[in-house]
C-alpha cells in the first residue's frame, strides 16, 4: 500500500486540474475563437486563405536584434510585433542573437517559417525581409540604434519612441529582452502577443518534421515525461550554482562567468542562492524528487536539454533511478541530427516540440524555456505541467540526505508541497514596480485562455 500512495496522489492531483480546466473552458471559451478552442489536442489549423492586409500609413521601420536563447528570443519577437502594431510601423524580419554563449549562427529563417510569419500577421503588421536599400543600413542620420527601456508599457512607446520617427526613418532596437510589461497592456495587444507566439512563430518544415518524429517515437512506447533538466554549463556558470560540484568544476565555471562581460554578477554565494530556491536541481536531486512524487522506475523520461555538465557520469544517479531515460541523440540517427548540431537554437526547437507534446512536463529550473512551454501547455488545454518549489525542496533534500528524516517523511512532504503546483487555470500575480518578481506573461497569458473572464 505504501508504494501506491504516490501514484494515487499524482492521479488525484491531475484529475483535479482537468476538472478545473474543464470548468474554465465552459466559462469563457469564446475568448479563444481568435486562435481556435484550446483542448488537449493540436490547436485548430490556420485558415488556408490569407487574411486581408491591414492598410495603414507606416510611421517608419522597426528593426530588432534579439538577444538570448531560443525561447527568450521567441518572447522578444512577440513583444516587438505588438510594439510595431501599436506604433503603426513596418517591421523587418528579426535578427537572432549570434554573439551569446551558444554562438549559434542560425538566422530567423533557419528556425521559423518566414513566409508563414509574414503572411499570418499581414492583417496586423506589414513585415518585410530587409530594410529598403535606399535607406542604407549604416546611415546614422536616418537610423537610430537604441535599447528600449525594460518592462515598458504602451505610454512609453507612444510618448517616448513614436516621436523619434519624426527624425529617424528606422529605429533599430539592439536589445529586446523583457522590453514590454507583463501587465497593464491593452487586451488587443495581449491577444496579438499570443497570436504571434501560438500561431505566427511556426518552426520550419524540417524542424517540425523531426520534432514530430521524436514525439511519435516516444508515444509508441507509451506515456512519457519531458524533463527540462537545466544543468548545462552556461546555466551553472551564469547562476553561480555549484552544489554537488568539485572544487575544480566550480573554479572552471567561475572563470567562464568572468569571461563573459554581459554576465554582470561575478562573485556569487552559491549556498545562499540554493537555499533561496534560485539554483537548478542537480540530476541526483531530481531523481529523488521524481521518486518522491510517485514516478515509478519504468517511467519513460525524455531529457529536454543541451549537454549536461559532467556528462553521463553526472546523469548516473538519475539513470539508475529511471533506466528508461532518453535523449534526442538516442532516438534519432546521428546522420539525421547532423544538420542541427552546432545550432543550439535549432536543437532547442526540437526539445520545445517534444516538451509541449509530452504527457507531463517538469522543469528543474524556471528559465525561459520552462516558462514558454508552460504557457503553451496552458493554451493547449492545460496539459499537465508541474512547477517545482525548489526553495522548499532543497530544505527537504538536505534533511533527507543528512538522514534527519526518513524516506516516507521526505516523500509525503514533497507530495504535500506540490499538491497545488500542477499548472491550472489562474490569474497572473501582479506586483507593483516588481516586474521581475511577478508572474511572467508568457508562462500564463490568461487573456488568451479560456479562464480569461475570471481575471478581469
Amino acid at each position: 500500500m505504501a508504494r501506491s500512495r504516490p501514484r494515487v496522489w499524482l492521479v488525484a492531483a491531475c484529475a483535479a486540474v482537468l476538472l478545473w480546466a474543464s470548468v474554465a473552458q465552459l466559462v469563457a471559451v469564446s475568448r479563444l475563437l481568435l486562435f481556435g478552442i484550446a483542448s488537449d489536442t493540436d490547436p485548430s489549423p490556420p485558415p488556408t486563405t490569407l487574411p486581408p492586409p491591414r492598410v495603414y500609413k507606416s510611421n517608419g521601420y522597426l528593426k530588432i536584434s534579439c538577444n538570448g536563447g531560443l525561447n527568450q528570443m521567441r518572447s522578444e519577437i512577440c513583444d516587438m510585433v505588438a510594439v510595431a502594431r501599436l506604433l503603426n510601423l513596418t517591421m523587418v524580419v528579426p535578427e537572432l542573437d549570434k554573439r551569446s554563449f551558444w554562438a549559434d549562427q542560425s538566422n530567423f529563417g533557419d528556425i521559423f517559417d518566414v513566409r508563414h510569419f509574414i503572411d499570418s500577421l499581414r492583417d496586423e503588421v506589414h513585415i518585410i525581409n530587409q530594410i529598403p536599400e535606399r535607406l542604407g543600413e549604416k546611415d546614422s542620420d536616418i537610423i537610430l540604434q537604441m535599447p528600449p527601456v525594460s518592462w515598458s508599457d504602451e505610454k512609453y512607446y507612444l510618448h517616448q519612441i513614436l516621436p523619434l520617427f519624426s527624425k529617424y526613418s528606422v529605429i533599430h532596437f539592439n536589445k529586446t529582452d523583457a522590453r514590454l510589461a507583463n501587465n497593464g497592456i491593452s487586451t488587443e495587444l495581449q491577444l496579438l502577443r499570443c497570436r504571434v507566439n501560438f500561431h505566427a512563430l511556426k518552426f520550419t518544415p524540417q524542424i517540425e518534421e523531426l520534432g514530430n518524429k521524436l514525439v511519435h517515437k516516444l508515444q509508441v512506447k507509451g506515456s512519457f515525461v519531458a524533463l527540462h533538466l537545466r544543468y548545462e554549463m552556461d546555466m551553472l556558470a551564469f547562476s553561480g550554482c555549484n552544489h554537488g560540484l568539485s572544487v575544480e568544476e566550480a573554479e572552471e565555471l567561475k572563470k567562464m562567468r568572468y569571461a563573459y562581460p554581459w554576465w554582470r554578477d561575478k562573485e556569487i554565494d552559491s549556498q545562499a542562492k540554493r537555499s533561496q530556491g534560485l539554483c537548478p536541481l542537480t540530476p541526483e536531486e531530481t531523481s529523488l524528487v521524481l521518486k518522491a512524487l510517485g514516478f515509478q522506475k519504468d517511467a519513460l523520461i525524455y531529457i529536454a536539454a543541451g549537454e549536461i555538465y559532467g556528462g553521463e557520469k553526472r546523469l548516473e544517479p538519475l539513470r539508475t533511478a529511471f533506466p528508461k531515460l532518453v535523449r534526442k541523440e538516442m532516438l534519432l540517427d546521428s546522420e539525421v541530427l547532423r544538420q542541427f548540431q552546432n545550432h543550439s537554437s535549432q536543437m532547442a526547437a526540437l526539445d520545445f516540440i517534444v516538451s509541449t507534446a509530452s504527457d507531463v512536463f517538469i522543469p528543474t529550473f524556471d528559465g525561459n524555456m520552462a516558462k514558454l512551454v508552460e504557457g503553451h501547455r496552458r493554451f493547449l488545454g492545460f496539459r499537465r505541467s508541474m512547477v517545482l518549489d525548489r526553495r522548499k525542496l532543497v530544505g527537504l533534500l538536505d534533511l533527507y540526505t543528512n538522514k534527519t528524516i526518513s524516506w516516507d517523511s521526505f516523500a509525503s512532504s514533497v507530495q504535500e508541497t506540490h499538491k497545488s503546483r500542477v499548472a491550472q487555470p489562474s490569474c497572473r500575480q501582479k506586483l507593483e514596480n516588481k516586474p521581475k518578481e511577478e508572474d511572467y506573461f508568457y508562462a500564463n497569458p490568461h487573456e488568451c485562455l479560456a479562464n480569461s473572464s475570471l481575471c478581469i
